[in-house]
């Protein structure tokens, strides 16, 4: 039983340490969540995205006139 004591403050202690180390990061670098900058990018331009993807990997694979449009 005393070994699980000692695992846990350390599991705590680091735990602490890594908290520490992430918000002093933070602060020093002035860094900040992730912001979305684009306000205009939404789940329609991914999907456009997704389907100009699409459309390439098969030109890419099968290389002829139907494919290119």
């Amino acid at each position: 039983m005393e070994n699980s004591d000692d695992d846990e403050d350390v599991s705590r202690t680091w735990e602490n340490i890594n908290e520490n180390i992430q918000t002093s990061a933070k602060v020093s670098l002035d860094l900040d969540e992730f912001k979305q900058n684009k306000p205009w990018f939404d789940e329609e331009c991914l999907g456009f995205l997704d389907q100009r993807k699409r459309a390439k990997i098969q030109w890419i694979q099968d290389p002829n006139q139907s494919n290119v449009r």
